[in-house]
């Protein structure tokens, strides 16, 4: 598996790293979304919901609008 990663990464570094850190990314905002649950409703303020739902907005504005947008002006192989 990890040469396999390796091969992989050595043919399409970009798209390998943006492959990896989405996994990374998802990870996190599910790890935070139990985290937030366990803590219950927020006290006063909702600023880590707010801060996980920032996160996962620019993620899916970032795979939605800005890599099809790269793809078209640049081109990707």
């Amino acid at each position: 598996m990890i040469a396999n990663l390796a091969a992989q990464f050595r043919d399409h570094p970009v798209a390998t790293t943006l492959e990896l850190g989405s996994v990374f990314v998802c990870f996190v905002l599910f790890v935070g979304v139990l985290a937030l649950l366990t803590t219950g409703p927020p006290a006063e303020t909702g600023t880590p919901w707010l801060a996980l739902v920032v996160v996962g907005a620019s993620f899916v504005l970032f795979w939605t609008a800005l890599v099809p947008l790269y793809e078209r002006t640049v081109g990707w192989s």
